[in-house]
């Protein structure tokens, strides 16, 4: 099997022109044409994972975050970006990132998190298109959907801290009103506040949120719950589309995604 063909596979779950512009989604480093053996799935393409895949025998590696995105101004050792680029090249392991083409798509990041809260009626919060491979599917940024019954505010946080692991996590204000209609957005999400109140959202949860957003109406709250801890199943959801396509062949998650988190809590 070619690089091109898994390509072919996870772009037909995130198309590569899904992205927004000005992405990078896409192969990082290497060849289509190169011949993969096994394929390891991260979340950031960090030196240690490149070292993991060269351990396991991965000659490709898929992420979510671009390992390319803002200028790299030198290659070496001693700079993350510069290390991961430097082991990869040198061992001959390709690098692919679904970024943007999976946060668009109803199935990606913020679907997954939908799914995780159980949440149903979902679609997306803020349309920009419809995919052109899939007549009728709208793409954009986040999405909403309702909860199976209404719950309190404070029910409605411990919902989300359990399913999603949280130990704590930011909230503006707690509503006074029933919560029944959550949006939300992986990663940094505050550009669709305004989106998820017009949905008429009581919840809305993302990652990235700065002070002065948590001054919020009284009937309408934010929660940050973390960059990573709102993306990081994407890395599950490439597993699942990866082994339908591809059922005997070695793909992996690495073993240390748990701990791949760059912010740390005390």
């Amino acid at each position: 099997m070619k690089v091109r063909d898994v390509i072919r596979a996870v772009e037909a779950f995130a198309p590569f022109d899904a992205q927004k512009p000005g992405d990078n989604t896409g192969l990082q480093i290497g060849s289509p044409d190169q011949e993969v053996h096994g394929i390891l799935l991260g979340f950031d393409c960090t030196p240690e994972l490149v070292d993991e895949a060269v351990r396991r025998g991965c000659d490709m590696i898929i992420n979510h975050h671009p390992l390319l995105y803002h200028p790299v101004r030198s290659v070496g050792p001693d700079d993350p970006t510069g290390a991961a680029i430097w082991r990869a090249v040198r061992a001959g392991v390709a690098v692919y990132a679904a970024h943007t083409s999976a946060d668009r798509v109803i199935a990606g990041v913020s679907g997954a998190m939908a799914r995780r809260l159980g949440l149903q009626h979902v679609r997306i919060l803020a349309p920009e298109g419809v995919r052109s491979d899939v007549p009728g599917e709208s793409i954009g940024f986040g999405v909403v959907g309702d909860l199976p019954q209404a719950l309190s505010a404070r029910e409605a946080i411990e919902l989300v801290k359990e399913r999603f692991g949280l130990r704590v996590m930011r909230t503006s204000r707690p509503v006074d009103i029933p919560v029944r209609t959550l949006a939300m957005c992986g990663g940094s999400g505050s550009s669709l506040i305004d989106a998820a109140r017009a949905a008429g959202a009581q919840l809305y949860l993302c990652g990235d949120i700065s002070y002065h957003y948590f001054f919020t109406p009284a009937d309408f709250m934010l929660a940050d719950i973390g960059h990573f801890e709102s993306e990081v199943e994407i890395v599950e959801v490439f597993l699942t589309v990866l082994r339908k396509n591809f059922p005997n062949f070695a793909i992996h998650i690495s073993d240390n995604i748990k701990n791949s988190n760059p912010v740390y809590y005390f």
